[in-house]
Protein backbone atom coordinates (compact mmCIF):
# COMPACT_ATOMS: atom_id res chain seq x y z
CA UNK A 1 0.00 0.00 0.00
CA UNK A 2 1.27 3.46 -0.85
CA UNK A 3 2.29 5.72 1.98
CA UNK A 4 0.54 8.72 0.46
CA UNK A 5 -2.89 9.17 -1.04
CA UNK A 6 -3.86 11.62 -3.75
CA UNK A 7 -6.51 13.96 -2.39
CA UNK A 8 -9.88 12.61 -3.49
CA UNK A 9 -10.97 14.10 -6.79
CA UNK A 10 -7.76 16.02 -7.35
CA UNK A 11 -8.04 17.70 -10.71
CA UNK A 12 -5.59 17.05 -13.50
CA UNK A 13 -5.41 17.01 -17.26
CA UNK A 14 -7.59 14.79 -19.43
CA UNK A 15 -7.45 12.98 -22.75
CA UNK A 16 -10.29 12.67 -25.26
CA UNK A 17 -9.32 9.10 -26.15
CA UNK A 18 -12.14 6.60 -25.73
CA UNK A 19 -9.81 4.44 -23.66
CA UNK A 20 -9.76 7.18 -21.01
CA UNK A 21 -13.53 7.71 -20.91
CA UNK A 22 -13.73 6.68 -17.25
CA UNK A 23 -10.94 9.08 -16.35
CA UNK A 24 -12.67 11.93 -18.15
CA UNK A 25 -15.99 11.19 -16.45
CA UNK A 26 -14.15 11.18 -13.12
CA UNK A 27 -12.43 14.46 -13.91
CA UNK A 28 -15.63 16.27 -14.87
CA UNK A 29 -17.60 14.89 -11.92
CA UNK A 30 -14.84 15.81 -9.47
CA UNK A 31 -14.63 19.35 -10.82
CA UNK A 32 -18.37 19.88 -10.50
CA UNK A 33 -18.53 18.18 -7.09
CA UNK A 34 -15.79 20.34 -5.60
CA UNK A 35 -16.89 23.57 -7.28
CA UNK A 36 -20.62 23.32 -6.59
CA UNK A 37 -21.53 24.46 -10.08
CA UNK A 38 -19.64 25.11 -13.30
CA UNK A 39 -20.72 26.14 -16.76
CA UNK A 40 -19.89 23.83 -19.63
CA UNK A 41 -17.58 26.55 -20.91
CA UNK A 42 -15.69 26.60 -17.62
CA UNK A 43 -15.34 22.80 -17.64
CA UNK A 44 -14.07 22.96 -21.21
CA UNK A 45 -11.44 25.52 -20.22
CA UNK A 46 -10.38 23.66 -17.05
CA UNK A 47 -10.05 20.23 -18.66
CA UNK A 48 -8.71 21.18 -22.09
CA UNK A 49 -11.30 18.91 -23.73
CA UNK A 50 -13.39 20.18 -26.62
CA UNK A 51 -16.98 21.34 -26.23
CA UNK A 52 -18.60 18.33 -27.89
CA UNK A 53 -16.68 15.94 -25.63
CA UNK A 54 -17.76 17.88 -22.55
CA UNK A 55 -21.37 17.81 -23.74
CA UNK A 56 -21.18 14.02 -24.14
CA UNK A 57 -19.55 13.51 -20.75
CA UNK A 58 -22.05 15.76 -18.96
CA UNK A 59 -24.94 13.96 -20.66
CA UNK A 60 -23.53 10.60 -19.52
CA UNK A 61 -23.11 11.81 -15.95
CA UNK A 62 -26.68 13.08 -16.10
CA UNK A 63 -27.90 9.64 -17.19
CA UNK A 64 -26.10 8.22 -14.16
CA UNK A 65 -27.96 10.67 -11.93
CA UNK A 66 -24.77 12.41 -10.80
CA UNK A 67 -25.21 15.87 -12.34
CA UNK A 68 -27.95 18.01 -13.84
CA UNK A 69 -27.96 21.15 -15.93
CA UNK A 70 -29.69 24.49 -15.51
CA UNK A 71 -29.92 27.47 -17.81
CA UNK A 72 -27.08 29.97 -17.60
CA UNK A 73 -27.68 32.72 -15.05
CA UNK A 74 -26.48 35.38 -17.51
CA UNK A 75 -26.14 35.00 -21.26
CA UNK A 76 -22.63 34.74 -22.66
CA UNK A 77 -21.43 37.80 -24.48
CA UNK A 78 -20.71 35.82 -27.63
CA UNK A 79 -22.66 32.80 -28.86
CA UNK A 80 -25.24 30.76 -27.04
CA UNK A 81 -25.39 30.75 -23.21
CA UNK A 82 -23.45 27.86 -21.65
CA UNK A 83 -25.60 25.69 -19.36
CA UNK A 84 -24.56 25.37 -15.73
CA UNK A 85 -23.69 21.87 -14.50
CA UNK A 86 -24.50 21.04 -10.88
CA UNK A 87 -23.89 18.00 -8.70
CA UNK A 88 -26.96 15.99 -7.77
CA UNK A 89 -27.21 15.96 -3.96
CA UNK A 90 -29.56 12.97 -4.03
CA UNK A 91 -26.45 10.87 -4.58
CA UNK A 92 -25.10 11.00 -1.06
CA UNK A 93 -22.98 9.46 1.66
CA UNK A 94 -23.45 8.99 5.39
CA UNK A 95 -20.77 10.46 7.65
CA UNK A 96 -19.99 9.28 11.19
CA UNK A 97 -17.79 10.96 13.80
CA UNK A 98 -17.45 9.37 17.25
CA UNK A 99 -16.22 11.60 20.07
CA UNK A 100 -15.80 11.13 23.81
CA UNK A 101 -19.24 12.60 24.54
CA UNK A 102 -21.29 11.98 21.40
CA UNK A 103 -21.64 10.29 18.03
CA UNK A 104 -22.45 12.67 15.18
CA UNK A 105 -24.02 11.29 12.02
CA UNK A 106 -24.60 13.29 8.86
CA UNK A 107 -26.10 12.95 5.41
CA UNK A 108 -23.91 14.66 2.80
CA UNK A 109 -24.76 14.95 -0.88
CA UNK A 110 -22.56 15.36 -3.91
CA UNK A 111 -21.36 18.94 -3.98
CA UNK A 112 -20.44 18.78 -0.28
CA UNK A 113 -23.91 19.79 0.93
CA UNK A 114 -24.56 18.71 4.52
CA UNK A 115 -28.23 17.83 4.24
CA UNK A 116 -28.74 16.62 7.78
CA UNK A 117 -26.69 16.23 10.95
CA UNK A 118 -27.69 14.41 14.12
CA UNK A 119 -25.66 14.53 17.34
CA UNK A 120 -26.37 11.61 19.66
CA UNK A 121 -24.98 12.50 23.11
CA UNK A 122 -23.42 9.77 25.23
CA UNK A 123 -22.76 9.76 28.97
CA UNK A 124 -19.25 8.46 28.43
CA UNK A 125 -16.89 7.66 25.61
CA UNK A 126 -18.75 5.16 23.41
CA UNK A 127 -17.26 1.78 22.61
CA UNK A 128 -16.79 0.79 18.99
CA UNK A 129 -19.77 -1.56 19.23
CA UNK A 130 -21.90 1.24 20.66
CA UNK A 131 -20.91 3.52 17.78
CA UNK A 132 -21.93 0.83 15.29
CA UNK A 133 -25.25 0.30 17.07
CA UNK A 134 -26.00 4.03 17.33
CA UNK A 135 -25.18 4.49 13.64
CA UNK A 136 -27.41 1.57 12.68
CA UNK A 137 -30.30 2.87 14.78
CA UNK A 138 -30.15 6.38 13.30
CA UNK A 139 -29.79 5.06 9.74
CA UNK A 140 -32.75 2.74 10.30
CA UNK A 141 -34.81 5.68 11.52
CA UNK A 142 -34.03 7.46 8.24
CA UNK A 143 -34.41 4.35 6.09
CA UNK A 144 -37.68 5.29 4.38
CA UNK A 145 -36.47 8.76 3.49
CA UNK A 146 -33.11 7.44 2.29
CA UNK A 147 -34.68 4.81 0.08
CA UNK A 148 -37.23 7.19 -1.42
CA UNK A 149 -35.10 10.29 -1.94
CA UNK A 150 -31.41 9.35 -1.95
CA UNK A 151 -28.91 6.92 -3.38
CA UNK A 152 -26.42 6.18 -0.60
CA UNK A 153 -23.03 5.12 -1.92
CA UNK A 154 -21.55 4.26 1.48
CA UNK A 155 -20.50 5.43 4.92
CA UNK A 156 -17.34 7.30 5.89
CA UNK A 157 -16.11 7.37 9.50
CA UNK A 158 -13.88 10.13 10.90
CA UNK A 159 -12.09 8.62 13.91
CA UNK A 160 -10.11 10.60 16.52
CA UNK A 161 -7.31 8.06 16.59
CA UNK A 162 -4.82 5.97 14.62
CA UNK A 163 -6.86 4.30 11.89
CA UNK A 164 -5.55 1.95 9.22
CA UNK A 165 -6.62 3.19 5.82
CA UNK A 166 -6.77 -0.19 4.09
CA UNK A 167 -9.22 -1.97 6.41
CA UNK A 168 -10.67 0.70 8.72
CA UNK A 169 -9.27 -0.84 11.90
CA UNK A 170 -8.62 1.66 14.70
CA UNK A 171 -5.27 0.67 16.14
CA UNK A 172 -5.39 3.18 18.97
CA UNK A 173 -7.88 5.89 19.93
CA UNK A 174 -6.78 6.76 23.47
CA UNK A 175 -9.55 9.17 24.37
CA UNK A 176 -12.18 6.68 23.26
CA UNK A 177 -10.35 3.80 24.91
CA UNK A 178 -10.19 1.80 21.68
CA UNK A 179 -7.45 -0.62 20.63
CA UNK A 180 -7.54 -2.72 17.47
CA UNK A 181 -11.23 -2.09 16.86
CA UNK A 182 -12.52 -2.99 13.34
CA UNK A 183 -14.93 -0.07 13.30
CA UNK A 184 -15.48 -0.12 9.52
CA UNK A 185 -16.43 -3.79 9.53
CA UNK A 186 -18.65 -3.32 12.58
CA UNK A 187 -20.65 -0.49 11.02
CA UNK A 188 -20.85 -2.33 7.68
CA UNK A 189 -22.30 -5.37 9.41
CA UNK A 190 -24.77 -3.25 11.40
CA UNK A 191 -26.01 -1.12 8.48
CA UNK A 192 -25.46 -3.12 5.31
CA UNK A 193 -23.54 -0.29 3.65
CA UNK A 194 -19.96 -0.22 2.43
CA UNK A 195 -17.86 1.56 5.08
CA UNK A 196 -14.45 3.25 5.08
CA UNK A 197 -12.72 4.84 8.06
CA UNK A 198 -9.76 7.19 8.50
CA UNK A 199 -8.26 9.64 10.96
CA UNK A 200 -10.52 12.64 11.56
CA UNK A 201 -7.85 15.33 11.19
CA UNK A 202 -6.61 13.88 7.91
CA UNK A 203 -10.15 13.90 6.57
CA UNK A 204 -10.57 17.47 7.83
CA UNK A 205 -7.43 18.49 5.96
CA UNK A 206 -8.81 17.08 2.74
CA UNK A 207 -12.17 18.78 3.26
CA UNK A 208 -10.59 22.20 3.83
CA UNK A 209 -8.37 21.73 0.78
CA UNK A 210 -11.24 20.82 -1.51
CA UNK A 211 -14.10 22.90 -0.13
CA UNK A 212 -12.74 25.39 2.40
CA UNK A 213 -9.92 27.73 3.34
CA UNK A 214 -7.29 25.69 1.53
CA UNK A 215 -9.02 25.67 -1.85
CA UNK A 216 -6.45 26.36 -4.56
CA UNK A 217 -3.52 25.43 -2.31
CA UNK A 218 -1.16 22.52 -2.91
CA UNK A 219 0.81 22.57 0.34
CA UNK A 220 -0.98 22.99 3.65
CA UNK A 221 -1.18 21.76 7.21
CA UNK A 222 -4.50 21.34 8.94
CA UNK A 223 -4.55 21.11 12.72
CA UNK A 224 -7.79 20.32 14.53
CA UNK A 225 -8.58 20.52 18.23
CA UNK A 226 -11.50 18.60 19.71
CA UNK A 227 -12.67 16.99 22.91
CA UNK A 228 -10.57 13.94 22.02
CA UNK A 229 -7.34 15.89 21.56
CA UNK A 230 -5.38 17.41 18.68
CA UNK A 231 -4.72 15.83 15.31
CA UNK A 232 -3.30 17.02 12.04
CA UNK A 233 -3.21 16.43 8.34
CA UNK A 234 -0.40 17.35 5.96
CA UNK A 235 -0.95 17.92 2.25
CA UNK A 236 2.17 18.32 0.14
CA UNK A 237 2.03 19.04 -3.58
CA UNK A 238 -1.67 18.20 -3.52
CA UNK A 239 -1.13 14.81 -1.88
CA UNK A 240 -2.36 13.87 1.58
CA UNK A 241 0.61 12.39 3.44
CA UNK A 242 -0.88 9.39 5.20
CA UNK A 243 2.24 7.40 6.02
CA UNK A 244 2.61 3.63 5.56
CA UNK A 245 -0.59 2.65 7.41
CA UNK A 246 -2.50 5.91 7.48
CA UNK A 247 -1.19 7.07 10.87
CA UNK A 248 0.63 10.23 9.76
CA UNK A 249 -0.30 13.65 11.08
CA UNK A 250 -0.31 13.10 14.84
CA UNK A 251 0.93 16.63 15.51
CA UNK A 252 -0.83 16.65 18.87
CA UNK A 253 2.09 14.56 20.12
CA UNK A 254 4.76 17.04 19.14
CA UNK A 255 7.04 17.82 22.10
CA UNK A 256 6.40 21.41 23.20
CA UNK A 257 7.43 21.35 26.88
CA UNK A 258 10.45 19.34 27.98
CA UNK A 259 9.37 19.86 31.61
CA UNK A 260 5.73 19.03 30.87
CA UNK A 261 3.35 16.49 32.31
CA UNK A 262 2.88 12.89 31.20
CA UNK A 263 0.73 12.27 28.13
CA UNK A 264 -1.52 9.26 27.61
CA UNK A 265 0.70 8.26 24.68
CA UNK A 266 3.53 7.45 27.11
CA UNK A 267 5.64 10.54 26.41
CA UNK A 268 5.54 13.84 28.28
CA UNK A 269 5.16 17.47 27.29
CA UNK A 270 3.04 16.76 24.19
CA UNK A 271 1.04 19.58 22.62
CA UNK A 272 -2.19 17.90 23.79
CA UNK A 273 -1.13 18.20 27.42
CA UNK A 274 -0.68 21.98 27.21
CA UNK A 275 -3.36 23.02 24.72
CA UNK A 276 -6.85 21.63 25.29
CA UNK A 277 -10.55 22.33 25.14
CA UNK A 278 -10.90 21.30 28.77
CA UNK A 279 -8.59 24.15 29.85
CA UNK A 280 -10.74 26.63 27.94
CA UNK A 281 -13.92 25.24 29.45
CA UNK A 282 -12.48 25.59 32.95
CA UNK A 283 -11.31 29.12 32.19
CA UNK A 284 -14.90 30.28 31.61
CA UNK A 285 -16.50 27.92 34.12
CA UNK A 286 -18.31 25.85 31.50
CA UNK A 287 -17.02 22.31 31.97
CA UNK A 288 -18.39 20.02 29.28
CA UNK A 289 -20.01 22.84 27.27
CA UNK A 290 -20.13 22.83 23.47
CA UNK A 291 -17.38 24.74 21.68
CA UNK A 292 -19.76 27.39 20.33
CA UNK A 293 -20.83 28.25 23.88
CA UNK A 294 -17.25 28.30 25.14
CA UNK A 295 -16.11 30.52 22.26
CA UNK A 296 -18.88 33.03 22.91
CA UNK A 297 -17.97 33.13 26.61
CA UNK A 298 -14.28 33.65 25.85
CA UNK A 299 -14.97 36.56 23.51
CA UNK A 300 -17.32 38.10 26.08
CA UNK A 301 -14.87 37.61 28.95
CA UNK A 302 -12.59 40.16 30.58
CA UNK A 303 -9.35 40.32 28.53
CA UNK A 304 -7.22 40.49 31.70
CA UNK A 305 -8.63 37.12 32.76
CA UNK A 306 -8.85 35.42 29.37
CA UNK A 307 -5.75 36.50 27.45
CA UNK A 308 -3.03 35.10 29.77
CA UNK A 309 -4.32 31.55 29.21
CA UNK A 310 -4.90 32.20 25.52
CA UNK A 311 -1.34 33.47 25.10
CA UNK A 312 -0.01 30.51 27.08
CA UNK A 313 -1.75 28.04 24.79
CA UNK A 314 -0.72 29.95 21.68
CA UNK A 315 2.91 29.92 22.82
CA UNK A 316 2.88 26.12 22.91
CA UNK A 317 0.91 25.90 19.67
CA UNK A 318 3.51 28.15 18.03
CA UNK A 319 6.27 25.69 18.98
CA UNK A 320 4.41 22.81 17.32
CA UNK A 321 3.64 24.90 14.25
CA UNK A 322 7.25 26.09 14.04
CA UNK A 323 8.37 22.47 13.77
CA UNK A 324 5.75 21.66 11.14
CA UNK A 325 6.45 24.80 9.10
CA UNK A 326 10.19 24.14 9.09
CA UNK A 327 9.73 20.51 8.03
CA UNK A 328 6.97 20.86 5.40
CA UNK A 329 7.24 24.49 4.18
CA UNK A 330 3.46 24.86 3.66
CA UNK A 331 1.62 27.70 1.94
CA UNK A 332 -1.05 27.63 4.62
CA UNK A 333 -1.72 26.44 8.13
CA UNK A 334 -5.43 26.02 8.79
CA UNK A 335 -6.73 25.69 12.34
CA UNK A 336 -10.00 23.98 13.18
CA UNK A 337 -12.04 23.13 16.25
CA UNK A 338 -11.05 24.81 19.51
CA UNK A 339 -7.66 25.73 17.98
CA UNK A 340 -9.57 28.07 15.68
CA UNK A 341 -11.22 29.55 18.75
CA UNK A 342 -7.91 30.17 20.50
CA UNK A 343 -6.49 31.68 17.32
CA UNK A 344 -9.50 33.98 16.87
CA UNK A 345 -8.85 35.60 20.25
CA UNK A 346 -5.31 36.71 19.38
CA UNK A 347 -4.54 36.00 15.71
CA UNK A 348 -1.64 38.45 15.36
CA UNK A 349 -0.01 37.04 18.48
CA UNK A 350 0.19 33.53 17.01
CA UNK A 351 1.25 34.73 13.56
CA UNK A 352 4.08 36.79 15.07
CA UNK A 353 5.23 33.88 17.25
CA UNK A 354 5.30 31.38 14.41
CA UNK A 355 7.08 33.83 12.11
CA UNK A 356 9.72 34.65 14.71
CA UNK A 357 10.34 31.02 15.72
CA UNK A 358 10.42 29.49 12.23
CA UNK A 359 13.30 29.55 9.79
CA UNK A 360 13.27 32.72 7.75
CA UNK A 361 12.26 31.16 4.41
CA UNK A 362 9.27 28.99 5.36
CA UNK A 363 8.25 31.30 8.20
CA UNK A 364 7.91 34.31 5.91
CA UNK A 365 5.64 32.67 3.34
CA UNK A 366 3.22 30.65 5.44
CA UNK A 367 -0.29 32.01 6.01
CA UNK A 368 -2.25 31.02 9.11
CA UNK A 369 -6.03 31.07 8.99
CA UNK A 370 -9.13 29.64 10.57
CA UNK A 371 -11.00 26.73 8.97
CA UNK A 372 -14.14 27.94 7.19
CA UNK A 373 -16.18 24.72 7.14
CA UNK A 374 -16.87 25.03 10.86
CA UNK A 375 -18.63 22.16 12.60
CA UNK A 376 -19.43 20.53 9.24
CA UNK A 377 -15.80 19.86 8.38
CA UNK A 378 -15.64 16.25 9.60
CA UNK A 379 -19.01 15.42 8.07
CA UNK A 380 -17.76 16.66 4.69
CA UNK A 381 -14.39 14.94 5.10
CA UNK A 382 -15.91 11.59 6.10
CA UNK A 383 -18.44 11.78 3.27
CA UNK A 384 -15.64 12.50 0.79
CA UNK A 385 -14.03 9.24 1.90
CA UNK A 386 -17.25 7.34 1.14
CA UNK A 387 -17.77 9.14 -2.17
CA UNK A 388 -14.20 8.57 -3.35
CA UNK A 389 -15.01 5.40 -5.29
CA UNK A 390 -17.76 7.07 -7.31
CA UNK A 391 -15.63 10.16 -7.90
CA UNK A 392 -12.80 7.96 -9.16
CA UNK A 393 -15.08 5.90 -11.41
CA UNK A 394 -18.63 7.20 -11.93
CA UNK A 395 -19.47 4.13 -14.00
CA UNK A 396 -19.55 2.13 -10.77
CA UNK A 397 -23.13 3.41 -10.54
CA UNK A 398 -24.03 2.34 -14.05
CA UNK A 399 -25.88 -0.72 -12.74
CA UNK A 400 -27.61 1.18 -9.95
CA UNK A 401 -31.06 2.73 -10.37
CA UNK A 402 -31.17 6.50 -10.23
CA UNK A 403 -33.14 7.75 -7.24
Amino acid sequence: MSGDAPVVGRHGSASSSETTRRANLSLVLSLVHHSGALSRAEITRMTGLNRSTIATLVAHLGELGLVYETAAATPAQIGRPSPTVRATSSTAAIAVNPEIDAVTIGLVGLGGEVIRKIRFATEQAPSAREVANITAAIVEGMRTELEQSYRIVGIGVAVPGLTRADDGVVSYAPHLGWRDEPIAAMIAEATGFAVSAANDASLGAGAELLFGAGKGSHDLIYLNGGASGIGGGVISNGVLRTGRNGYAGELGHTLVNSAGVACHCGASGCLETEVSLARLQRLVGLAGADLEVVEAALHAGTPELVLPEIHRQLDFLAIALRNAVNVFNPERVILGGFLATVFSLAPDYLIDRVTSLSLHGPGEVVQISRAVLGTNILMIGAAELALSGVLADPLLLAVEPVA
